[in-house]
């Protein structure tokens, strides 16, 4: 099993966060990115014929332009590059499992993927609401909920589930 990451591209958030400070005057030289993100100059190249990392470098700079380097720009970028240390002891077995439950359910907060108590969000158990305005007058409405049938499999309908 891979435990590693995903890498789908060689350029890393934090690398265009640097080339953003770099452009708009308030980082390292050129050199001094490359030679901390372990590039060459070739990879500079590469990196900047791809559309994402060009557009990811240009939401920075506007962030840099609008905002100016706030205390929350830099921290993102730092999350960003911690995610990898997090996998990492996500996966790793000397790291006990509260450890690795804490770190899953800051992942899962800090992507906003947890569950919402949305009342007017209707909730996923395949259930069916139907309402149906009729327009104009203000009368009371009903609602009628109903909630799937569970059908019952014969014996011979499983055995041609079976062998099919």
């Amino acid at each position: 099993m891979d435990t590693f990451p995903l890498k789908h591209t060689k350029w890393s958030d934090r690398l265009a966060f640097d080339i953003a400070l770099m452009l708009e005057k308030s980082g390292e030289t050129v050199d001094e990115v490359i030679t901390r993100h372990k590039i060459t100059s070739d990879d500079m190249l590469t990196f900047n014929q791809d559309p994402v990392f060009l557009k990811k470098v240009d939401s920075y700079r506007g962030e840099i332009q609008e905002k100016g380097i706030t205390f929350r720009l830099k921290a993102r970028a730092q999350a960003e590059e911690l995610l990898t240390t997090s996998w990492t002891l996500i996966h790793s077995a000397e790291v006990s499992p509260s450890v690795k439950a804490d770190l899953i359910k800051s992942t899962v907060k800090w992507a906003n993927l947890e569950p919402k108590n949305d009342p007017n969000q209707i909730e996923n158990t395949g259930g069916v609401k139907i309402m149906i305005n009729l327009g104009g007058e203000e009368k009371s409405m009903t609602v009628i909920e109903s909630e799937p049938v569970e059908e019952e499999v014969t014996e011979d309908e499983s055995r041609a589930i079976e062998s099919a």
